[in-house]
């Protein structure tokens, strides 16, 4: 019995050992199918939906509860190779994969992740660029676009202006996704520079307006924008997440390691302040699917050559588990009636940090709120009803794997048969540009521009 489970187990690395080489389709298809069927208990396979071409959009689930969701256990995403020729994202969310799954149950740091958390690992969400690129190049392939040239990362609603552009099956089955799961905290990796991005990726540069903070006169009081930046409420909290993964990256973490005359201190950028970028993933998570996305540049070669990918995995692994971990930071729970039926669709904001599109309840009645260490008052509002606020203060070591949980009873006499929904669903448009308030936003330097002009068009 011993034998035969050693051999069990032999066979199992075997078949889920992955080299350090580029994984076309088929091959992909095939090693994540076998951890699905190897890993039954730990993992799901599904697709989201398919390119143009009609490849599958996969993406693995890993987690102790993979097919489903269950309260209290956050959902965290990774989305790799939206720009077709932009590579190493690909292979290290393949790789993360196997970390994971052949990790459990051995490494302590591992097995909490997995029991505290969903993992969603999309390795591809433009197979049909990957798969056209038929000369690999450093800064441009054809296979930067998908299948219908349509840039991907550009594809998306945007909240500071109108972006009619037709919309790609694949942005559309990322846009569904969104709405079948309540994502908390996302990353999405790039290549072609060596930086962890965070919102706004857009802004809406304007008129002078009053000083914000006593920091100057050019700014945005609506979105933050302030000295080429567009800064969303949640700042302090996406400064952390970009410097989390940056800092444990010894090469982004320095800053010029491209050498192409950009520096990033410390490895991190606002996005805007980079350059703007209309149509943008990371921005349509936060606004509209109450989802916290930084973008992750990997490397300044947009396709490496595969001898380096080991070098790659070696530089981000201490990143992607830690990043993961970010999940947990602030408060979670449910907010029920006073008989504790859970009430969805209830916006649960923190004052001084409301979003344009509120943030609410999921249909369990849950939410999370990405909080850094602090005091904080929580607004609850529900339709017909005066607001609901609590005091939380986020300790500065949080629980084991698992954000400070605070459930809360609302004081209603009787029981809620039905919730009024106040704005079911935030409409696609550019909310920022029509804000009365609206004004400036300082445009990103001559300079700057100037020496990224060619990232602007091929990132």
């Amino acid at each position: 019995m011993d034998f035969a489970r050693l051999w069990l187990g032999l066979l199992l690395s075997l078949v889920t050992a992955l080299d350090f080489n580029y994984h076309h389709q088929e091959a992909m298809e095939a090693f994540l199918k076998s951890v699905a069927q190897n890993y039954s208990s730990l993992t799901q396979l599904h697709s989201i939906g398919k390119s143009v071409k009609g490849r599958n959009l996969w993406v693995l689930v890993v987690g102790r509860f993979p097919k489903e969701h269950r309260i209290g256990i956050p959902e965290f995403k990774y989305v790799a190779n939206m720009h077709g020729d932009e590579t190493v994202g690909r292979e290290l969310l393949l790789h993360l994969i196997e970390h994971l799954v052949t990790n459990d149950g051995k490494d302590p740091e591992i097995t909490n992740l997995i029991d505290g958390t969903r993992i969603h690992i999309m390795p591809s969400m433009n197979p049909d660029g990957f798969e056209a690129v038929r000369k690999p190049d450093c800064f441009y392939s054809n296979g930067r676009e998908n299948y219908n040239l349509y840039d991907l990362n550009r594809n998306f609603p945007d909240a500071f202006e109108f972006n009619n552009i037709s919309r790609q099956p694949e942005t559309e089955a990322v846009m569904k996704w969104l709405k079948m799961e309540t994502f908390v905290l996302s990353a999405n990796l790039h290549g072609g520079a060596l930086v962890a991005s965070y919102p706004f990726d857009n802004g809406v540069p304007g008129k002078q307006n009053t000083q914000l903070k006593g920091l100057g006169s050019l700014s945005n009081p609506a979105t933050g924008t302030l000295h080429s930046q567009s800064l969303t409420p949640d700042d302090d909290v996406f400064q952390h997440l970009a410097h989390t993964y940056a800092s444990r990256n010894p090469n982004m973490k320095k800053g010029d390691h491209c050498k192409n005359n950009v520096n990033f201190p410390n490895g991190v950028t606002n996005g805007y302040s980079w350059y703007p970028l209309l149509g943008g993933m990371q921005d349509y998570n936060y606004v509209w699917a109450q989802c916290f996305e930084i973008t992750l540049e990997l490397s300044c070669c947009k396709y490496p050559r595969e001898e380096k990918l080991p070098l790659f995995w070696n530089d981000n692994k201490a990143s992607l588990i830690e990043y993961i971990k970010q999940v947990h930071l602030g408060v979670k729970g449910q907010v029920f009636d006073h008989n504790r039926i859970p009430l969805p669709n209830v916006i649960v904001e923190v004052q001084d940090r409301s979003h344009i599109c509120p943030y609410k309840t999921n249909r369990f009645g849950e939410y999370y709120l990405l909080l850094l260490p602090g005091s904080y008052v929580i607004n609850v509002t529900v339709p017909g009803h005066e607001p609901h606020l609590t005091k939380v203060v986020i300790p500065e070591k949080t629980q084991n794997f698992s954000a400070l949980k605070k459930d809360i009873l609302l004081p209603f006499q009787g029981q809620l048969d039905s919730i009024p929904v106040s704005n079911p669903s935030c409409p696609m448009s550019p909310f920022y540009r029509n804000l009365p308030s609206h004004s400036a936003a300082t445009k990103p330097s001559l300079f700057l521009f100037l020496v990224t002009v060619l990232h602007i068009f091929f990132k």
